[in-house]
């Protein structure tokens, strides 16, 4: 167990990354604020996520001395293009369509700010999907509704489940936080105060 010097803030309404954090035992509030997630057109896909989560750390100008809040943003890039969450249901099927029989990677970024101090990283993790079928895709968009997911799903669902037969890397990363990284960055960044 980790004992923050700073009241612990996450900058996101995900319930998968308010569920992981509580996950390692730290209290903390939520806290988001509205950031308009435009990126630079020369940033290479890699370079997105954490371009992302900085910024919506840096929305955060007014912290308290006594607080410190982390904020994240996860890339999936197949075939050299990047996906986002998916703008409807359509755009769901394209997605899953083209990471089925294929493998991709899921970038996370991480970004802890306080008053006075930012840093942020990033980790990848490979993901290999099995072919899937066109019923099996229109399932899984039914039922589980992916729209809050870049790249149109979520590892812990159903479609994870039968479809996702090896990754490579931190599996937390694909449900949108490298806790293990964050735990060490998290320990390291506070016990320099």
């Amino acid at each position: 167990m980790m004992n923050l010097p700073y009241r612990l803030i996450l900058g996101s309404k995900s319930p998968r990354r308010q569920e992981l954090l509580k996950n390692l035992g730290l209290d903390f509030e939520v806290r988001v604020r509205p950031v308009d997630e435009t990126f630079p057109t020369h940033l290479e896909a890699t370079q997105m996520a954490e371009f992302i989560a900085r910024k919506k750390a840096e929305a955060f100008d007014d912290l308290l001395a006594s607080e410190l809040v982390i904020t994240s943003d996860t890339v999936v890039i197949c075939d050299g293009r990047a996906l986002a969450k998916p703008a409807n249901r359509d755009d769901a099927k394209t997605m899953l369509q083209a990471l089925s029989g294929n493998s991709h990677q899921v970038i996370t970024a991480v970004c802890l700010k306080t008053q006075n101090k930012i840093t942020s990283f990033s980790e990848s993790t490979l993901v290999y999907f099995d072919a899937l079928e066109a019923a099996e895709i229109d399932h899984y968009i039914d039922l589980y509704k992916p729209f809050d997911k870049a790249g149109a799903y979520g590892i812990q669902e159903w479609i994870g489940m039968i479809g996702i037969h090896k990754i490579e890397g931190d599996y937390y990363n694909v449900m949108g936080l490298p806790l293990h990284r964050l735990y060490k960055t998290l320990r390291s960044f506070t016990s320099q105060v």
